[in-house]
């Protein structure tokens, strides 16, 4: 792990925004079940280049572009385990690249996280907006631990777990942690309405099991819609005292059947929400699938005008 002290993230405030979506726009193809990793193999100077866009626009912290690495997805092409966990300490090493390169024109504090979606992502079918696994938990442990063991091993200041649907698999994951005891990291989960995670549980008891574990840093939401953001906040506050992140959406929606986004997003408006996702008590906020540089860049100037909250109420 990282020299940083991965505890201290008291002066992080901006997360990065959607990798997919930016791969996307720049040409790669990320149709294959391992979405934007496969860009790991085929174009990673572009993945590397993305990062760096994320810094430019304000960014205190990106993820990695390994949300859909594991061992079971690997399999599922063919390939060893050791293939995912090049590809793991691959995608850091272009995370640390992107970080140097930003260090030549500023010398602020920059974190890298890295993305592990939950085992859901793996089934790349939904599942991680329901969370209905016909999987044992001794089996989700070990899913998670396996990818653990590989992060322990890299520079990554701590690991970002997202997208996670239920408490059940944030407990697996926290367990999981436990055989990694030097690693620390936020859960995020998604979200179905303004006070429950996707599989039905109440997004405060999640908080509440969270909050007594040592390994958590951060407690937030991702994947979700802003519309639900604020509520959502006002959840986490019940339950816990770590530091509240949120990634939301874009506000577009996506059409399963015709497999398109519909709608449209702001990025000025969606900054104008993190303001008051700010005021609300969220002390890191950045953005998910269809966000990109010009969704931080608006968060970033709207937490730095004038009598914007830069810290937790």
């Amino acid at each position: 792990m990282s020299s940083i002290n991965q505890l201290d993230i008291a002066n992080l405030r901006i997360l990065d925004g959607g990798m997919a979506t930016e791969l996307e726009r720049r040409g790669c193809n990320i149709t294959g079940p391992l979405w934007s990793a496969h860009v790991l193999a085929d174009s990673p100077a572009t993945i590397e280049a993305v990062h760096l866009s994320y810094l430019e626009a304000g960014a205190d912290c990106i993820l990695t572009a390994s949300y859909q690495v594991s061992a079971m997805g690997y399999a599922e092409l063919g390939q060893p385990p050791e293939a995912a966990s090049a590809a793991l300490r691959q995608s850091v090493d272009l995370a640390t690249r992107a970080r140097n390169r930003y260090r030549q024109q500023s010398q602020r504090p920059v974190w890298i996280a890295t993305s592990l979606g939950p085992y859901g992502a793996a089934l790349h079918n939904g599942a991680e907006y329901h969370g209905n696994y016909d999987v044992a938990f001794a089996d989700l442990v070990q899913f998670h631990a396996e990818r653990l063991a590989v992060i322990e091993t890299t520079d990554a200041d701590f690991v970002a777990l997202e997208s996670v649907p239920s408490l059940e698999e944030a407990e697996a994951i926290v367990e999981a942690l436990h055989r990694h005891p030097s690693l620390h990291g936020w859960i995020s989960f998604t979200c179905k309405d303004e006070q429950h995670v996707s599989h039905g549980e109440k997004l405060a008891h999640c908080a509440e099991f969270l909050e007594k574990q040592k390994q958590i840093i951060a407690i937030g939401i991702n994947c979700t819609q802003p519309r639900f953001i604020l509520p959502l906040i006002g959840e986490l506050k019940k339950s816990t005292r770590k530091p509240i992140v949120v990634y939301p959406n874009s506000g577009e929606g996506w059409d399963a059947e015709h497999r398109c986004w519909t709608g449209t997003s702001d990025a000025r408006e969606f900054g104008q929400l993190a303001w008051e996702w700010s005021a609300a008590g969220a002390q890191i906020i950045g953005g998910c699938c269809r966000t990109g540089p010009e969704h931080i860049r608006s968060i970033s100037n709207a937490l730095e005008t004038p009598g914007a909250p830069r810290s937790r109420s």
